[in-house]
């Protein structure tokens, strides 16, 4: 049966624009893309360190990344950011590589005190630590300087150790002696000595408080390593497939914040799959995507109890236009509170 004009007929308030109650006095809306942290005092202090591997070029990781515009971006996000420069480094063509089972120890050594002095004195200074690495054997020296600070204060921190490599070697155990594999073995009192003993005091961060995520290149001497540190909470790639990230990072961060001022951030960029992430120091198949890590580091930045981040292992010497620094930029905002809305 054919409708009526009547039944066709539209009142005035179906005629009529919907009406949007106006902001309530004091709130703003929210832009699309800002963070709604508080803006934060950063600095970022650049290691380019590479005698930790055998694979030259992330010396200029920390380059890449201030080209890559971070500190606009960081800027960008409501942050006050100082770049404090980089921390002078010898390079291998004038160095002793020592023994070969912990290869340029003593020149590593050296450089991460002088960045844990510099770090200590970055929160001294009430801004968060950003460090640029370098090889990750330059964490020895970030945790470090992190852990003193609290120290002193009475407190204990957390470590998120973001990285397809477990970095738990010790000399006795590295097939290779490149000492970018035992910073976490320093970091929990295995050794080496001279990286574990910055400050005169071991280990910088409790077993239960520290946190591998992401691994999926474990050496078989490393899982020994794990076991005797006692470290519980690790989580492979596979955990990341079966479980998700949300769930993974929720652990993650409630097992690393348990009785602790906070947590640090060690991100490798090796943990990213190499199809987003090329150019990277020891390239790994299999890591997260590009969307998981952009995920962690929100859910990081959601949580709000990071103290200090690190980024490592940009290497663009076998970069692609520069497409692993700019993720890295990318990463380093999230972490900071970008949020896509």
């Amino acid at each position: 049966m054919a409708e009526t004009n009547e039944a066709k007929r539209m009142t005035p308030a179906e005629i009529a624009p919907p009406q949007i109650a106006p902001p309530q006095r004091g709130h703003q809306p929210q832009a699309i893309g800002v963070q709604t942290l508080p803006g934060r005092n950063i600095r970022i202090l650049g290691v380019p360190l590479d005698l930790g591997q055998s694979r030259r070029g992330v010396d200029m990781g920390p380059s890449a990344v201030r080209v890559a515009g971070l500190e606009a971006r960081l800027e960008s996000l409501g942050h006050q950011v100082q770049d404090g420069g980089n921390i002078a480094v010898e390079i291998a063509e004038t160095q002793n590589v020592g023994e070969r089972n912990a290869k340029y120890l003593a020149a590593i050594t050296e450089t991460c005190k002088h960045e844990a002095e510099q770090v200590l004195e970055i929160l001294e200074a009430d801004q968060i630590p950003l460090v640029l690495g370098g090889d990750h054997s330059v964490a020895a020296g970030t945790v470090s300087g992190v852990a003193e600070f609290y120290r002193r204060k009475k407190k204990k921190i957390g470590l998120i150790w973001i990285d397809a490599h477990a970095d738990i070697n010790t000399p006795e155990t590295s097939p290779s002696g490149n000492v970018h594999g035992m910073p976490m073995a320093a970091l929990l009192g295995l050794g080496p000595a001279p990286l574990r003993d910055i400050f005169g005091w071991s280990p910088k961060v409790a077993p239960e408080n520290a946190v591998l995520i992401g691994v999926r290149d474990i050496d078989a001497t490393e899982k020994e390593n794990i076991r005797r540190a006692g470290i519980t909470e690790v989580y492979t790639m596979r955990d990341i497939d079966e479980r998700g990230m949300r769930t993974v990072m929720e652990e993650a961060l409630r097992a690393a914040g348990r009785g602790t001022a906070g947590y640090h951030v060690s991100l490798d960029m090796d943990w990213i799959d190499p199809e987003d992430a090329p150019g990277v120091g020891t390239p790994v198949r299999g890591g997260a995507t590009y969307r998981e890590a952009h995920l962690a580091m929100e859910i990081i930045a959601d949580h709000g109890r990071m103290l200090s981040f690190e980024i490592v292992e940009v290497n663009p010497v076998i970069d692609e236009h520069n497409r692993t620094a700019d993720l890295a930029v990318e990463l380093i905002a999230s972490a900071f509170g970008k949020k896509i809305l």
